[in-house]
């Protein structure tokens, strides 16, 4: 019997095999085996879960990996990046994969480890969402419409159910776009900003945590990074935003004016942006809360970042950006969201020595999250190909 007629126990074990299942194989046993990494000029090793794996795998992941770009699907939903906002994530790294002189992209499929499927969630939202119509069902048609055409017009889709194909999504409906869709839902490798454990779509060791960045001026994505040294950050804890969700408004009835140490307000009074706005606060404090809103992920975890403020994150359930290689702990605090009560409790128990550490490493992993024109060795481009490039290698030999 033709192994071409009999659907693949699992996504994993391909119905014919490539050069590019080969070269997948020998990376996942380079990575098994890397050699161990000591006093790297480019890379600070407290920042990584294990930075020998992380180095070994990027530069596998630089020399061999290639990915294919589907062609099919029009303007605006499909090859149009919305590059500004806070679901730019996903216009950005869609302009810069299909830049000219991207040299992970190939024009043969057959060569591709990984095929990538070019719709912004942002765009379909704006596109196709009905106000007042309280259903995401026509984004989820249009979807799975376009999957079945590409899986009925190419054979790299049904080769292995999806398993080798990825979409970027930073927009909360990003998951939901795929409900009618089985095979995009549980096999497609998904970069979703939205990567809640708890709501049955976000798969942890195959799906991507997106860093959720909000980019105010696409011409100058950089603009404004860097605030205070930790010697100079004044304000304990800072938090300003909608009271949206289940952990904000219990936030601001435990925090929003009550504690000069915690500046937790629901918007920045006049009386206090005449003195001091918000990037300036998050540039003077030494924690910068991070509670979820309607969904777990959050821009300002970025933003602090940026602004070289430890990030506090309240979110349960939530797979943290670059989860797979990056050590959150070396960092950043994360907080349950049933400790909200004692939250400065638990802020002041950290040990000024610990905190200086965190804050020093706060300045050294934001080269890790930051947008260029044109990426950069080890920028947030990188790193969530990487991320999804890491998720395949160790997918494809699951069952080998």
């Amino acid at each position: 019997m033709s192994v071409h007629t009999v659907p693949p126990p699992n996504p994993e074990i391909p119905l014919w095999s490539t050069a590019a299942d080969a070269e997948l194989i020998y990376a996942k046993k380079e990575i098994a085996n890397a050699p161990l990494v000591s006093g790297h000029l480019d890379l600070y090793a407290p920042l990584f879960r294990n930075v020998s794996i992380f180095k070994r795998s990027y530069e596998l992941m630089e020399g061999l990996l290639k990915v294919y770009i589907y062609h099919d699907g029009a303007k605006p939903i499909f090859h149009a990046p919305f590059l500004k906002g806070i679901y730019a994530s996903e216009g950005w790294f869609m302009k810069l994969i299909e830049g000219a002189d991207q040299d992970f992209v190939v024009r043969d499929p057959n060569r591709a480890h990984l095929f990538y499927l070019p719709y912004s969630s942002r765009q379909l939202e704006h596109n196709l969402y009905v106000p007042g119509s309280n259903t995401l069902e026509p984004l989820s048609i249009f979807v799975k419409n376009y999957i079945d055409m590409i899986s009925a017009k190419f054979p790299y889709w049904n080769r292995t159910k999806g398993a080798d194909h990825f979409f970027v999504a930073c927009h909360d409906w990003g998951p939901y776009t795929t409900k009618l869709h089985g095979e995009l839902r549980k096999n497609t490798i998904k970069a979703l900003c939205n990567a809640d454990l708890s709501e049955g779509v976000f798969i942890r060791g195959r799906d991507v945590s997106l860093p959720e960045t909000y980019v105010r001026s696409p011409r100058k994505p950089l603009n404004g990074i860097g605030g205070k040294p930790a010697s100079q950050r004044s304000i304990l804890a800072f938090f300003a935003g909608q009271m949206h969700g289940r952990v904000r408004p219990i936030l601001l009835r435990h925090w929003g004016d009550k504690d000069a140490d915690m500046r937790i307000y629901s918007r920045l009074p006049r009386r206090i942006t005449r003195r001091m706005n918000y990037v300036q606060h998050m540039k003077s404090s030494k924690y910068c809360i991070c509670p979820m809103g309607y969904e777990v992920n959050s821009p300002r975890i970025v933003e602090a970042i940026y602004y070289g403020c430890v990030p506090v994150i309240i979110a349960d359930n939530f797979v943290l950006p670059f989860d797979d290689v990056l050590d959150w702990g070396a960092f950043s605090v994360v907080v349950p969201e049933s400790d909200v009560p004692r939250l400065k409790e638990v802020l002041l128990e950290i040990p000024e020595s610990r905190y200086v550490a965190m804050q020093s490493n706060v300045r050294k992993v934001q080269r890790h999250f930051l947008w260029h024109a044109k990426p950069v060795k080890y920028d947030i481009f990188h790193m969530i190909l990487h991320s999804v490039w890491f998720s395949r290698v160790n997918q494809v030999l699951q069952v080998q």
